[in-house]
């Protein structure tokens, strides 16, 4: 009889167990489930990858369903950090949250309101000033660290056919160096205008090069130096040369995104010191984030005159890398601010913004070149800004998207198009010579020039920008 009721006790206590689920493990469902119910239910179509559901699971999925579709996907992505975007008529494509784009009807919404806040050039004038200050504030360059001697490194010039060039380092911070080469025009005594040219994230793997070294980056540094401008081209924080200083993973910090605008406020130092440099036709041109290194030096140095940033300028998408949008820039007061307001920041001065179809770029014809008009409308200056759209070309600054700039350069920085023409009256670059990239170094392939003084280290780095600060 014992054993019979320690039986009965067992079994009761097991139904009791199985009686006691808690909810969350009643309505706890798989993420995949939900999606597919959820498509059934509103009679819609969801796009993902796999990847993106694997193993994940909802809580309470049921209970998070609303009448209508888009408050329902809200419930159920948000809490899973994912988010959705409408592509076609009942058609949503669900992604991972990324905190550096947001859907481009924002960017449209966000412009509207930030132009209704400055009717008139002083109210925009303000608007500038106060981002100026916070830019440099969330920058960590609030106050500027005290100027140091640049004792630039030179190595030997060589010889080309129209312009010449010449390897440099310059210490922007004491045993800090940023490498670069500059090309002249072969001819003349100056002044002449200088063009800086920050490179992206681009590489070239038939030749296994990346920034400054692929033979893009040397097609148009070359050219604008035969229609005679002088033309740095430098590198990014923790590309290149940079990396005898500092490891490759340190470009994906925040901390990439002060040194790189340091640096390029630097070079502008440099340059101010040369004898043949007219620093009143100061340009800068770079794509992709060599484009966001291109618009934010403009939007905080007046010393530049003349702007073309290519593939970047976008209201809704910020950078995909640290060293673009890793600091809070965009935060910048109660109204917050995009890239194409960055970009805008350079009104009056002149300003070609390049765009193509392929990237976040595809609508500056009717979103962020309309913003741009009117800012710049603010001063009666609209002939001043300009839009070159091209379709049907990957994300890069190929030689279409260079002829524009050519051609803008040359007419806003007095340069001679017509030097680089051939019979025809296209734009010739094959006389462009295209080095390799042991030309190109300033402390040599084996960095074994580099001076026994230069700090090893992003920490290190960030020791000597405090103590200058």
């Amino acid at each position: 009889m014992k054993i019979i009721l320690s039986i009965l006790f067992f079994l009761i206590a097991g139904t009791g167990a199985v009686s006691a689920q808690l909810p969350q493990d009643v309505y706890k469902k798989p993420l995949k489930e939900v999606l597919t119910d959820i498509e059934s239910r509103y009679n819609i179509k969801l796009q993902y990858s796999e990847s993106l559901v694997r193993g994940v699971e909802v809580m309470y999925p049921t209970w998070r369903y609303r009448i209508e579709t888009e408050p329902t996907l809200t419930n159920i992505l948000m809490p899973l950090d994912m988010v959705f975007q409408k592509t076609g008529d009942n058609t949503y494509r669900v992604s991972k949250y990324v905190y550096n784009e947001r859907p481009p009807d924002e960017g449209q919404k966000h412009l509207d309101k930030l132009i209704a806040s400055y009717p008139d050039s002083q109210l925009w004038e303000k608007r500038k000033t106060e981002l100026r200050n916070c830019f440099f504030e969330q920058l960590g360059l609030s106050p500027m660290p005290k100027k140091t001697p640049l004792n630039p490194v030179y190595t030997p010039v060589r010889k080309f056919d129209g312009y010449t060039v010449q390897n440099v380092g310059i210490e922007t911070l004491p045993g800090v160096y940023l490498c670069g080469s500059l090309y002249r025009p072969a001819k003349g005594k100056g002044p002449f205008p200088a063009i800086i040219c920050p490179h992206g994230h681009f590489s070239d793997p038939d030749l296994n090069l990346n920034g400054r070294y692929r033979p893009e980056m040397q097609y148009r540094c070359a050219t604008l130096a035969r229609m005679g401008a002088v033309v740095f081209s430098y590198e990014m924080f923790a590309y290149g040369e940079s990396l005898l200083q500092v490891d490759k993973a340190d470009h994906r910090t925040s901390f990439a995104l002060t040194i790189q605008t340091l640096n390029s406020i630097r070079l502008l130092d440099f340059l101010s010191t040369l004898p043949y440099i007219d620093m009143k036709r100061i340009g800068v041109t770079g794509a992709s984030g060599g484009g966001t290194q291109s618009f934010l030096l403009t939007a905080l140095d007046e010393r530049v005159a003349v702007s073309v940033p290519a593939v970047m300028v976008s209201a809704y998408f910020f950078g995909g890398c640290a060293c673009e949008s890793g600091l809070p820039i965009h935060s910048c007061s109660s109204l917050g601010t995009n890239n194409a307001e960055i970009a805008a920041m350079a009104s009056p001065r002149p300003m070609l913004v390049i765009s193509e179809d392929s990237d976040w770029t595809q609508y500056v014809p009717e979103i962020e070149y309309p913003y741009l008009r009117k800012v710049y409308k603010l001063y009666g200056k609209e002939g001043e800004v300009d839009n070159f759209h091209i379709t049907g070309e990957p994300h890069n600054y190929g030689i279409t998207k260079r002829l524009a700039m050519y051609d803008f350069m040359a007419k806003k920085l007095g340069l001679n198009i017509n030097a680089v023409r051939d019979k025809s009256g296209k734009v010739d670059e094959s006389k462009v010579t295209i080095e390799q990239y042991e030309a190109l170094l300033v402390f040599g392939k084996d960095g074994s020039s580099l001076p026994a003084t230069a700090v090893k280290g992003a920490d290190k780095i960030r020791e000597v920008l405090k103590s200058l600060q």
